[in-house]
């Protein structure tokens, strides 16, 4: 493989594990804002309107910005019926079909975000809630993990296409020994 495909190669596969890492830490901030929410509504009797929506915007964080790990990892939904059949190069040209497939829903995706996005910041758009929280932060850190996973499906695709040429990329681990 030429050279500068295997240094983005390895440059997005450490992005996104640590960005994956990043993302897993969340899961624990999102814990502790349930648990504040349980403990000052049941206990000291004094809700507070803004831990549930902080909570779920945590857990969308989490997602869009772990998605690319979990798609590095190889932890990702796939339909085993016919792809468990195939030889490792033919799961490979598999996934490179796939990953074409993967790229177009995620460029449609980023453009969406996009604009979503740029008119959040336009118009300073709120929840329609009691909090009220602006919409623009969430919605930043969705573009970003739309451009994270985009960039890992590269990744993949070129990862897959060694291995369906029969190449190994040097000092890469290929999505399929990751897999647990």
């Amino acid at each position: 493989m030429p050279r500068p495909i295997v240094l983005y190669v390895q440059v997005v596969d450490w992005v996104s594990h640590k960005f994956g890492l990043l993302a897993m830490c969340l899961i624990f901030v999102m814990m502790a804002v349930l648990l504040l929410d349980a403990f000052t509504r049941n206990v000291v009797n004094i809700p507070l309107h803004w831990c549930i929506e902080m909570a779920q915007f945590i857990l969308a964080a989490y997602y869009f910005v772990g998605g690319a790990h979990s798609l590095q990892l190889g932890d990702h939904v796939r339909m085993d019926l016919i792809y468990d059949r195939l030889s490792e190069r033919g799961k490979a040209w598999m996934d490179v079909v796939t990953s074409s497939f993967m790229i177009f829903y995620l460029v449609c995706l980023l453009i969406g975000a996009v604009s979503s996005t740029l008119y959040s910041l336009q118009y300073n758009q709120k929840l329609m809630s009691v909090w009220a929280p602006p919409l623009a932060p969430i919605k930043i850190i969705m573009v970003f993990g739309i451009v994270l996973m985009l960039l890992q499906v590269l990744s993949v695709l070129f990862k897959d296409l060694a291995t369906a040429r029969g190449v190994t990329i040097p000092g890469v681990r290929m999505h399929e020994e990751t897999a647990v």
